[in-house]
């Protein structure tokens, strides 16, 4: 029997932050790829270090549900889901490597695989997610994308990711301009028009949950509205451009497929499952170099 556990932050205060969480889990529930497919939270419950128990299969693979390596998926999750003996914590990112480990106490050998954020497939959800908000298949002429991270300067990782994707997308060809932007370093996406001529601006916030930094500070910061609780219009015109923004793209139904590459790498056995996903949610056609 193999398992997929799906470990995210959770939160005590939002009680949204987990919802993506769970329908990722039932879409691939959908697939039967898994015999179970389970959720652990840091600041919910299950948590990381109880989720174990709470399968019956002796193949586990561990998916973390973040957006770049770091603190919680280098240090915290290994440590309570009891591998971080057999994790190493120097490799590059993107690139992760899947790890096995073998908890003294529960009867499993343990699969973790890297955080969904860092996947090549991310790319793709970013564009499905894109096309999602503006209802439209064709996005190159006169259209601009945005990847918006959160970005910090204690933590280099923090923006790899969304610079990786930013160039992949770009390279694709499906917008006139790509640029990565990020909420506490240069470039900000306080100052997102700057960054385009395209008369369109579609903006995705590389984000897993709607929350306090998606909701409140990137409308506000980009001139959507002047306050995030009388809401904003979407396309709304800041300085003589139209901005799409999308939410955050860990809420998009394709991250499914991310989750499921993820555990394949790790040697789960998924048959079909990436195209069910795929079919399921309507997602776009895979990268040319996948």
């Amino acid at each position: 029997m193999q398992a997929l556990v799906i470990v995210a932050h959770g939160s005590h205060l939002n009680p949204d932050s987990s919802t993506p969480t769970y329908r990722h889990a039932d879409t691939v529930c959908e697939t039967d790829a898994f015999d179970e497919v389970v959720t652990g939270f840091w600041k919910e419950q299950p948590h990381f270090r109880e989720v174990l128990r709470t399968v019956e299969s002796d193949e586990v693979y561990v998916v973390p549900l973040f957006v770049s390596e770091g603190y919680f998926t280098e240090e915290v999750i290994p440590r309570e889901l009891r591998v971080d003996d057999d994790v190493g914590l120097d490799d590059p990112n993107p690139g992760w490597e899947p790890r096995s480990g073998t908890p003294d106490d529960v009867d499993k050998t343990v699969h973790y695989c890297g955080p969904v954020g860092t996947h090549d497939a991310m790319s793709d959800v970013i564009v499905q997610r894109a096309e999602s908000v503006t209802g439209d298949a064709d996005l190159s002429d006169g259209v601009g994308l945005a990847v918006v991270g959160h970005g910090t300067e204690r933590n280099e990782n923090s923006a790899k990711a969304i610079e990786y994707h930013a160039d992949r997308i770009s390279e694709r060809g499906e917008f006139d301009e790509v640029e990565a932007l990020f909420m506490d370093e240069e470039p900000e996406v306080d100052d997102v028009t700057d960054f385009f001529s395209s008369p369109d601006i579609v903006v995705v916030p590389l984000f897993i949950a709607d929350g306090y930094h998606t909701q409140e500070d990137i409308p506000e910061d980009m001139g959507l509205t002047d306050d995030y609780r009388t809401g904003w219009e979407t396309p709304a015109t800041v300085d003589g451009h139209r901005i799409w923004y999308s939410g955050a793209v860990g809420t998009e139904d394709l991250m499914a497929d991310v989750i499921l590459e993820r555990a394949a790498e790790a040697g789960a056995d998924i048959g079909d499952a990436v195209e069910t996903v795929r079919d399921l949610t309507g997602g776009t056609k895979p990268f040319a170099d996948d």
